[in-house]
């Protein structure tokens, strides 16, 4: 099992940036497939971004495509995820999720973080 913890939210304006953050512990980092998932009141939980075990194969929704970069560094644990021109629409709570397979499915990822919270401001 691992465990992750998110930090990093917080808020800004629009056309700002963010780089948000998840550290692991527990079973070995780099045999998970990381993803960042976020949730708006009200919605229902989105994919983001995700990232396989090596880094080198990454994937990301259309509405961030070219704004967010999701990266890891397996010898600190942490995932992150790089966000600019950052948008009001992009205010959600933001997971990070770790899985054997990447893909951008919830169901498909068993752990999960706690979420931090982001809010662009208009």
């Amino acid at each position: 099992q691992v465990q992750l913890v998110e930090s990093g939210g917080g808020l800004v304006q629009a056309g700002g940036s963010l780089r948000l953050s998840c550290a692991a512990s527990g079973r070995t980092f780099n045999n998970y497939a990381m993803g960042w998932f976020r949730q708006a009141p009200g919605k229902e939980r989105d994919f983001v971004a995700s990232i396989n075990w090596s880094g080198g194969i990454t994937s990301y929704a259309d509405s961030v495509k070219g704004r967010f970069t999701i990266s890891r560094d397996n010898a600190k644990n942490t995932v992150y995820l790089q966000m600019d021109s950052l948008k009001p629409e992009d205010t959600a709570v933001y997971y990070c999720a770790a899985s054997y397979y990447t893909g951008s499915i919830p169901g498909g990822y068993p752990y999960w973080g706690q979420g931090t919270q982001v809010t662009v401001s208009s």
